[in-house]
């Protein structure tokens, strides 16, 4: 990897939940045991960035009880700094995941509605004061879907960081299941958040739902493409959209690669690719995503070419398939050791 001179601090902004979980591969509530692992998709972030050596900080509303508290503690103990975590009145929001196995798709059930967050998250912070001292700012489709408050949220904070010079990192992270529950307006939301970015990690059916159009091509390279030209004309900030391409032959196997569009020079979209991973064994896919946008901006703020950071981000996901929970607890070397050829022996 190019060593070059780091970025500033990065700010991470969304809810944080407890995901409950059965014991391996039973269905929920097959048994009474349950397993309890905080996470949420911007905390995810967050975690690995410190893990990889960047200085990130999270920023959410926590209900003031015990599992807010123990919800901020987990994340603190990795290294992110907490100070701008607000605590008010309320619930702690939960989501139930019952893993998959062999032919059964995992399966998620949420349980946020009326949580601290989603009521208070509109009005609990300055954003501008918050945003004093970033100078990257990462946030996720998830926020605005858990309803009006989240919406108002997400779009204000991103407008915020426009107008002070943060740099926005966004991740589509489309939650159908969420938008259902409430009248809200995605692609207006979402279009107005993916105005402020700079890179999105997103692919061609993200840009069809924002542009309310249809990329049609039998190709999903050539979708890609059509999709990241569309995006770089809408949005004359983004300058960069990276995603993941998954093939699976079963819950457990698995081929992951990746591809990150640049804009280029007259319009032009410079198409940069890394290698699939085969994944065999799959352990915990959830947060996988998160794993890679966390890879690509560490890449990013490190300074990297946009191959490298790529190919860091696809490495940083396919080593989250290989533990439980939504962390990925990695380090920068960890992940630069599984970029090698060094197999698969014990390391003495």
């Amino acid at each position: 990897m190019t060593q070059t001179k780091s970025g500033g601090r990065i700010l991470c902004f969304g809810e944080m939940l407890l995901r409950f979980s059965p014991n391996q591969n039973e269905l929920l509530l097959q048994s009474p045991a349950l397993t309890a692992r905080p996470g949420g998709a911007e905390a995810n972030v967050a975690v690995a960035l410190a893990r990889f050596g960047a200085p990130a900080a999270m920023a959410t509303v926590l209900p003031d009880n015990a599992l807010g508290q123990a919800a901020r503690d987990e994340v603190r103990r990795y290294g992110v700094d907490t100070a701008p975590i607000v605590f008010a009145p309320g619930r702690m929001g939960l989501y139930f995941l019952t893993p998959g196995a062999v032919r059964r798709p995992s399966e998620v059930l949420y349980d946020r509605a009326g949580s601290a967050f989603v009521e208070r998250v509109a009005d609990a912070f300055n954003w501008d004061a918050l945003l004093d001292g970033y100078e990257w700012l990462h946030v996720s489709g998830v926020t605005p879907a858990t309803g009006p408050n989240g919406s108002r949220a997400a779009v204000e904070l991103v407008e915020a960081a426009v107008r002070k010079g943060v740099r926005v990192s966004y991740d589509g992270n489309f939650r159908g299941k969420l938008w259902e529950q409430w009248a809200g307006d995605p692609p207006a939301t979402l279009g107005k958040m993916l105005a402020g970015a700079e890179i999105a990690f997103a692919d061609d059916r993200d840009f069809a739902l924002v542009l309310k159009t249809k990329f049609e091509d039998a190709d999903p390279n050539a979708r890609r493409r059509l999709a990241a030209a569309a995006a770089f004309k809408a949005f004359p900030r983004l300058q960069r959209i990276a995603c993941t391409l998954r093939v699976q032959e079963s819950v457990a196997d698995q081929a992951l690669s990746a591809v990150m569009l640049t804009r280029g020079p007259d319009d032009t979209v410079i198409e940069t690719c890394a290698e699939a991973l085969h994944m065999t064994g799959v352990v915990d896919r959830v947060g996988g995503g998160d794993a890679f946008a966390s890879g690509v901006l560490f890449g990013l703020w490190s300074g990297w070419s946009d191959q490298e950071a790529l190919d860091f981000g696809l490495a940083a996901a396919g080593l989250k398939h290989s533990v439980p929970g939504d962390f990925n607890l990695f380090t920068a070397a960890e992940v630069r050791a599984a970029m090698g050829d060094g197999g698969f022996d014990i390391r003495r």
